[in-house]
Formats: structure tokens, C-alpha cells, sequence
């Protein structure tokens, strides 16, 4: 179950919303299911009752108090999960009663709890409305009730049989996630036909201004460069103590400023300067002394995941998989804005859905932060390149297939853990990579597999027996028996014919654990192989067909001569007669 509170002034205007149509007229056959007393007026099925009566009657013991009291409506919402069986009224009576027990509105045995009623208007939900002021004319102490009525669910939810949320009533896991979106900020995304929240995209543009940035100079210089505006709030000694962002706006209301903290729990300025304190190693320049080809970052950076990889994979530290988590998302905030538009949709996504997997309350270990750090700086720093084809594309397929199996093995981890939901976005963020890696390893894995086929039947025999001897034998059968095997073992030919030692590669590429928990080993195998003997990008071979279409655009080509700039083309002259007479 869902629960949450606000607090108002307006005792009326609550009643109001309860028992009116809502907001989209989703309300239907509004009646009271409990109260204090059990004896209160319902207007939904008593045609003589008011609201106005039922207003009074809740009111009167604030009115009694004399004083006036800050925001003395309690309004709390109780939501069934979708999957779970449509609750009776007497159910829900009882489940309410619980609620307002354990929420401190009206303590078991106290007959001076404040007053309450508790109104069902369909889709599986209640809403609660209670005044804070006691009978003894002394108000409600409510510090705490969220929890405490958190706890209460947990335990109706087993006793009912319904959906456990058990799980996302931790403090690890509420300081972990992004923080939710208000129901404004719902519905002010709906009417202006945005997918996503405002606060959802400054979170997003946040953090990629954030990742693989240096310090905080740069930080502040790509939140500018984004259109973010932003401020640092300080104390009264002049120190800083938080950052503030907006995203401009032209709607009515103005900007809406958030602090880090309300974007997301590592948003805060200390936990960016925090990342800061690491450090980042600095791209290599390529040998002119400007930046490094994108496939060349793309390999090194698919080299780092793998170490990270290994890491989870081998009874890591709490501190290592915060810090992989929280390096592994900047890598991905870097990837999708440089690489194909194919893909970078899906590349993003796997970016928020892995946000939800987060390690709080844990301070990430450096060593594992900088590397994966570094590596978001080195594939921003090399730009897009040409779109994704040749090298690159290849490139970008291997880090994919690599960021796929480290989603799968943060799931693994995070199940070990009991830590249900986040296993689940993390799967979520491994289902995103895989449809993007699908879509660049498509072309070049079929050009593998047609050579593979074609390979001689004593070169396959070869190089099986080298995968049975570097891997366990339960992960060769494994790789032997999938589709990808005759791709691996073109990709084996290539490597040795290019001079390298088949066997040693074989045994560097599967050392890692990891491996066993990919979804497709051979695959994994051959993009690793690939980068690590730096073979170039698989291109099919050239048809008889190809060939004639390539010839007619180079004679069509060397046919047109270039006019250079500020000169006016000349006509072609005609030919001499007896040449127009041959050409007729």
C-alpha cells in the first residue's frame, strides 16, 4: 500500500474535494466507511447530511481550543496496489482504524483522539480527513506518523494478503532514490504535453552536467552551457551550503527553483563536492595533440566497466558498489548524448532506471569512482565522432554488451541483498542497454557469423579446443551450443591470422566471474577479444554488384569537374561535328 499526508486550513474546502466528482471524475459513490465515533453524518449516503454539518462536527474541538491553529486539516490517502483484490468497506473501515491509531490522530484506547472520517470514492483507495486538536483541547503530536503508519501497512499488508512494500519503507532506500514528483507537477507535465516532469528533466540535465566534470567551475560552466540556472546558497560566514536550479520557464507561475536535495539524495552539494575530491585522469590526446578517437574512449571506457564488472562480481564492499553505481550512471550520462540518435534514447533510460539502484548512506570508495569517472570524461571529451559507423559503431556495441552484463550483476548483488525493487530497475536498465546494443551489434555480429560459417572445418576444430581449454567446461558447452559461437570463431581466425595467441586471448577475456552471468557469452567473448587485439570494424565483402555500382560513381564522379570558389563555371563546348555524329 501507498500512503501520504498534507496538512490544510480549510476543513470545508477538503470535504469538498472528497465527496465532489475530482479532478477528472474519477470519483464515484463517495460514502464515509469509519469515523471517531462511527455515528458521524455521511453526505454520500444520507440524503439529509451536509457537508457543512460534517465540517462542524469535525471542527468543533478547534473551535472549542479558542486559539488559532496553524493548518489543523490532517489529510492522509491509503492506496491498494492495482494487483491486489478490490478491499470491502468493512475492510477498509478496519485498515483505517489502524492507519489513525498508529498515526497518533486517535491512539488505541485514548477517548480523547481527535475526530476523523475516512471517505471511499472507488479505485481501491480511501482518504482520511481529521482535525489536530485533541478533546482534552491539546493538539495531536504527528512527528513521525509517516513512519509509524509505514510500519502499520507493512503489517496489514501481510495480514491481508496484499502487495508487500516493504522493501521501499527502509531509510537506505528513501535516501537512495530520485526524489517523486509531486501531483502538480504531474498534472502541470500533462497540460503542457511533456513526457516528463520538470523536476525529472533538471535532475536528468543536473546530472549530466555533473558527470566526469572535474570540479565545480566546470560543473557550474555546463549547467549555463544546458540553460540551467543555478545558485549557491551560503551561510552567514560566506560558505557555501547548497545549490538551487531552475530550468527557465515562460508559463504562468514563473520558475520552479529545486535545492539538490529535493532532485535526488547525491544532488547535494557535499556529495558533488564529495565526487569532486576523487579526481578524474585526463583524456590522452591523440598523436596531433587533440582529443582521442571516440572508439578508442569507447573501448577503454568498455575496459573500465568490465573491472567494475569483476568488482561486484567478486563479495565486493558496500563502498564499491555505491561508487560503481553511482560511476557506472555518469558513464551512461556521457554515452547517450555522444553517441547515435538510434540509441540514445534507450541509453538514457537505462541511466534513470539505474538511479533507482542506488547505494545510500554509504560513502563510495575513491579508487572505483575515478576510474569509472575518468572514463565518462575521456567519452565526453572525444565528442560523437562519425555517427556510429565502422569503428565506432563497433566500439559502441562493445561497451553496450559490457554495460549490459554489469546491470545484470548490480540486479545479482542487489537480490543477494533482499533489495527487491532495486534489482527490478536494475534489470529495467540492463532491458533499455540491450535493445540499444541491438541495435549497432546487429549488422557487424551477421558479417561475423557468414565468415564464421564459411571458416574450414580444421580452423573451427582449432579454436574450439582452445575455448575448452580456457573456460570451465559447463561455460563451454554453453558457448559451443549458442548462435554466437560461429561469430567468435571468425573472430578467433582474425585474431590469429593477425599474429595473435588465440589461447592467451581466450584465457584474458573469460577470467573474469562475470561472465557466467551474461546473456550471451560468446558474444561477450567476441567483443572483448575484438578490443583487446584491436581488430578493425567486420564489413561484409564487396558483391560483384557492389563493385559495378562503386565504379559507376567513381567514373560519374572523376566526370564533374570542381569550379574553385569565386570563379564562374564555364559552359562545356560542343563537340566537333564528326564526334556528334559518333555519339548519335
Amino acid at each position: 500500500m501507498i500512503t501520504t499526508a498534507r496538512s490544510g486550513r480549510n476543513t470545508l474546502k477538503a470535504l469538498e474535494y472528497l465527496y465532489g466528482p475530482g479532478r477528472r471524475n474519477e470519483h464515484t459513490d463517495p460514502h464515509l466507511v469509519a469515523s471517531w465515533d462511527g455515528f458521524a453524518p455521511d453526505p454520500g449516503r444520507d440524503r439529509e447530511a451536509t457537508l457543512a454539518q460534517l465540517r462542524d462536527a469535525l471542527d468543533l474541538h478547534v473551535v472549542r481550543y479558542g486559539r488559532p491553529v496553524a493548518k489543523h486539516v490532517y489529510h492522509r490517502m491509503v492506496r491498494a496496489d492495482p494487483g491486489d483484490r478490490d478491499l470491502s468497506d468493512e475492510e477498509w473501515g478496519t485498515i483505517a482504524r489502524r492507519v489513525v491509531a498508529a498515526a497518533g490522530i486517535a491512539p488505541d484506547g485514548d477517548p480523547d483522539g481527535c475526530r476523523w472520517v475516512a471517505v471511499h470514492h472507488g479505485d481501491n483507495h480511501i482518504h482520511i480527513l481529521a482535525t489536530t486538536v485533541r478533546a482534552d483541547l491539546t493538539q495531536a503530536r504527528l512527528r513521525g506518523d509517516q513512519y509509524r503508519t509505514e510500519t502499520e501497512l507493512t503489517r496489514i499488508e501481510r495480514q491481508y494478503g496484499l502487495k508487500d512494500w516493504s522493501e521501499t519503507r527502509t531509510p537506505e532506500y528513501r535516501a537512495a532514490i530520485p526524489k517523486r514528483a509531486k501531483g502538480p507537477e504531474l498534472r502541470k507535465a500533462e497540460r503542457l504535453g511533456q513526457e516528463e516532469t520538470g523536476r525529472a528533466r533538471l535532475r536528468t540535465g543536473v546530472r549530466r552536467a555533473l558527470a566526469g566534470a572535474a570540479g565545480e567551475e566546470e560543473f557550474l560552466a555546463r549547467l549555463t552551457a544546458q540553460g540551467i540556472e543555478f545558485e549557491v546558497r551560503r551561510l552567514p560566514s560566506g560558505d557555501a551550503r547548497g545549490y538551487k536550479f531552475v530550468l527557465p520557464t515562460s508559463g504562468p507561475g514563473g520558475p520552479v527553483w529545486f535545492s539538490g536535495s529535493q532532485l535526488a539524495a547525491d544532488l547535494t552539494l557535499p556529495k558533488i563536492h564529495e565526487r569532486f575530491a576523487t579526481g578524474v585522469d585526463e583524456p590522452a590526446p591523440s598523436r596531433r595533440g587533440g582529443p582521442g578517437r571516440p572508439a578508442t574512449a569507447r573501448y577503454r571506457a568498455s575496459t573500465s566497466v568490465d573491472h567494475a564488472t569483476a568488482t561486484i562480481d567478486d563479495e565486493p564492499r558496500v563502498d564499491q558498489v555505491a561508487a560503481v553505481v553511482s560511476g557506472t550512471i555518469e558513464v551512461l550520462d556521457t554515452l547517450a548524448p555522444t553517441s547515435p540518435v538510434l540509441s540514445r534514447k534507450e541509453i538514457n533510460q537505462a541511466a534513470r532506471a539505474l538511479e533507482y539502484t542506488a547505494v545510500a548512506r554509504t560513502r563510495a570508495a575513491r579508487s572505483d569512482q575515478r576510474a569509472m569517472r575518468s572514463a565518462a570524461r575521456e567519452l565526453l571529451y572525444t565528442g560523437s565522432g562519425n555517427g556510429g559507423r565502422g569503428d565506432e559503431g563497433t566500439a559502441t556495441a562493445t561497451i553496450l554488451a559490457s554495460l549490459v552484463l554489469l546491470a545484470i550483476v548490480i540486479a545479482k548483488w542487489h537480490a543477494a541483498q533482499g533489495h527487491r525493487r532495486q534489482a527490478e530497475a536494475a534489470h529495467t536498465a540492463a532491458a533499455h542497454l540491450r535493445t540499444a546494443y541491438g541495435r549497432h551489434a546487429g549488422r557487424p555480429l551477421a558479417v561475423l557469423d557468414t565468415r564464421g560459417r564459411q571458416l574450414p572445418e580444421p580452423v573451427l576444430d582449432r579454436h574450439e579446443t582452445a575455448l575448452r581449454q580456457a573456460l570451465p567446461a559447463d561455460q563451454a558447452v554453453r558457448v559451443l551450443a549458442e548462435d554466437g559461437w560461429a561469430a567468435l570463431a571468425a573472430t578467433l581466425a582474425e585474431a590469429e591470422q593477425a599474429g595473435h595467441d588465440v589461447q592467451a586471448l581466450l584465457s584474458r577475456a573469460a577470467g573474469q566471474r562475470d561472465l557466467a552471468d551474461a546473456d550471451s557469452p560468446a558474444a561477450v567473448l567476441t567483443w572483448r577479444i575484438r578490443r583487446n587485439s584491436r581488430l578493425p570494424a567486420p564489413v561484409p565483402k564487396a558483391t560483384a554488384e557492389d563493385r559495378r555500382t562503386s565504379a559507376a560513381r567513381s567514373r560519374s564522379a572523376t566526370g564533374h569537374t570542381t569550379t574553385p570558389a569565386g570563379t564562374t563555371a564555364q559552359p562545356p563546348r560542343p563537340p566537333a561535328p564528326d564526334q556528334a555524329r559518333r555519339t548519335r
